[in-house]
């Protein structure tokens, strides 16, 4: 026997938000909603429950204008474009929309703001957190397709020797301790993320980088 409708979306809404859902009572700002789609696009992808509240309760979606702005945000306020698909579910005489958000293959996905500048947003844990330098210069890398040869000159050695040397530093902190200059510095921990030798983490609502376990024995 399939699940209902009912079954499903309570089965979801137990769940919480998390990095791969997020809930919205309503849906008032495209340009906004474009934020939560650039995230889940440069991340793992995810669904927006539309209609429910931050605490659970459904409160369902309250009209057809809503649909419209998350189809608007995906595509007008998404760069590059988004393709996203909806489901409505009828839960306790209430309409409650699934938005489904795929991983994309061409990163960065940035929202545009009411200055039509573009920003590239990530999802980490509930939240969507404005992406780094690091993580633009990751994705350039990943773009290209030619090989990428590792040569590790005193520079190199000298950053990560920092690294080894303290748990945890932001990208500012880097660039102070080893005298790079910090555009550089991303550059270089987008490499080493790369190649797997120095993981980014974020707490605190700050980025920080450290080596990771296996490279500090």
């Amino acid at each position: 026997m399939l699940p209902t409708d009912e079954y499903y979306i309570q089965k979801l809404i137990d769940e919480g938000e998390h990095v791969h859902q997020d809930f919205k009572f309503a849906i008032s700002d495209a340009r906004k909603i474009a934020k939560s789609i650039s995230a889940f696009s440069n991340t793992e992808g995810g669904r927006l429950l539309v209609g429910i509240k931050d605490n659970g309760k459904i409160a369902g979606v309250r009209s057809e204008e809503e649909i419209y702005m998350i189809e608007a945000a995906a595509k007008m306020y998404c760069t590059p474009e988004v393709n996203i698909s909806n489901k409505i579910f009828r839960v306790q005489g209430k309409d409650v929309l699934e938005v489904s958000i795929e991983e994309s293959k061409n990163k960065p996905v940035c929202a545009i703001d009411e200055n039509n500048k573009p920003w590239a947003y990530v999802r980490i844990n509930d939240e969507n957190i404005l992406a780094d330098t690091v993580f633009l210069n990751r994705w350039k890398h990943n773009k290209q397709e030619e090989k990428v040869i590792v040569t590790y000159s005193e520079r190199e050695k000298y950053l990560l020797d920092i690294l080894s040397k303290n748990k945890e530093l932001t990208l500012n902190q880097c660039s102070r301790l080893s005298r790079i200059p910090r555009i550089t510095t991303s550059r270089l921990l987008a490499d080493f993320i790369r190649f797997d030798l120095v993981e980014q983490i974020f707490r605190e609502h700050t980025f920080y980088f450290r080596l990771k376990e296996e490279n500090t024995k």
